[in-house]
């Protein structure tokens, strides 16, 4: 029944994307060009539409139920719809920034105080026990909230933001297994198929975007998810999923640092994106994507690694992981050309031969 109703959500998406096309069309849930924008012709977007049906059909028919409670897997639901028609309305009418957050914090309090999905305490790794306590309810609404963002802003290029997802998804849904948490994987392999289905219409070039109602989607669902298969677990554990969504977090991180060394406000737009500064050095669309796609599954991969390891391993794979981090985004321009502080330090040290 499990695998059907995969197959089944898979094929959903792919019957369903085109209606939706047409219907993003008819209501004017359009993309039209501009100068920061990749395409050049007017798109619809709307299609995560498609993937959020198709996730329905899969949870009705298969009604997963978390161990702690029905009250989860509702909470989730409802705070969908919120996140849905918040998208919904931004793809129609490009509704504010701050009418767009409030749509993300209803769906996120939704989540925490009613499905009572929260960190708690996170257990340190070398003993004891660090408790958050009033903190608990903020700290988890930051979370969703920041990585429901996270993959809006990476929804720059035909196929990114579902394909990280997807790849967030396979990660996320295969630790799961590892450690025995049926309802994430159930949950998690049907929004995976479901966005596989989508990626057929929306890989380079592009028939359909997800617009703000896929990634707002994915996004909040891909945060809750990680929530479910980490929270209350070690310091270490709860390291992971910021690791599995590592393109994303790091491209936000990035953008922060940029605006404020530009003294920009943090919600004002640029081109200097990931997906941005690799089309800028040369690579195509299509080797854009792939590339980054090879990114976030070496996140995934380190991941699941990193999850293995030793106290002590888990900290030199953290070190590495964030010296590549930074040597790459100072490569590629992440932060900007002339911001390259690990690069100017190492040039300050070298000896002069001449």
């Amino acid at each position: 029944m499990f695998y059907l109703t995969l197959f089944v959500c898979f094929m959903a998406t792919i019957l369903l994307t085109p209606l939706v096309k047409k219907l993003a069309f008819k209501i004017g849930a359009t993309d039209k060009p501009n100068q920061r924008k990749v395409h050049q012709k007017i798109m619809p977007r709307l299609g995560g539409l498609a993937i959020y049906l198709s996730f329905i059909i899969g949870m009705f028919i298969l009604q997963p139920e978390d161990p702690n409670g029905p009250a989860i897997g509702i909470s989730i639901v409802v705070g969908s719809v919120v996140i849905i028609i918040t998208g919904i309305l931004d793809d129609m009418f490009e509704i504010s920034a701050k009418v767009k957050m409030l749509g993300q914090l209803v769906a996120a309090i939704i989540v925490v105080v009613w499905g009572g999905v929260s960190v708690e305490f996170i257990n340190l790794p070398f003993g004891g026990e660090l408790q958050f306590g009033y903190f608990s309810i903020p700290v988890t609404i930051l979370w969703i909230v920041g990585i429901t963002n996270a993959i809006n802003l990476i929804d720059g290029l035909d196929g990114l933001a579902a394909g990280v997802s997807s790849i967030a998804l396979i990660t996320i849904s295969g630790m799961a297994i590892i450690m025995g948490d049926t309802y994430v994987v159930i949950v998690g392999s049907i929004l995976l198929v479901s966005t596989l289905g989508f990626l057929f219409y929306n890989f380079h070039p592009a028939k359909i975007f997800m617009g703000d109602t896929g990634a707002l989607f994915l996004g909040y669902m891909i945060s809750v998810l990680a929530l479910l298969g980490f929270k209350n677990v070690t310091l270490i554990s709860l390291i992971v999923p910021i690791i599995i969504l590592g393109v994303p977090i790091s491209d936000t991180l990035f953008a922060i640092i940029r605006r404020v060394v530009n003294k920009k406000p943090l919600s004002a737009p640029d081109k200097s994106h990931l997906h941005h500064c690799l089309l800028g050095l040369g690579y195509s669309h299509r080797q854009t994507v792939l590339i980054i796609y090879a990114i976030a599954a070496f996140f995934g991969l380190t991941a699941v690694i990193f999850s293995q390891a030793t106290v002590w391993w888990a900290l030199i794979v953290i070190a590495v992981l964030l010296l590549l981090i930074e040597v790459f985004a100072e490569k590629v321009g992440l932060m900007g050309k002339d911001h390259r502080p690990l690069h100017k330090f190492m040039q300050g040290q070298r000896p002069d031969n001449e």
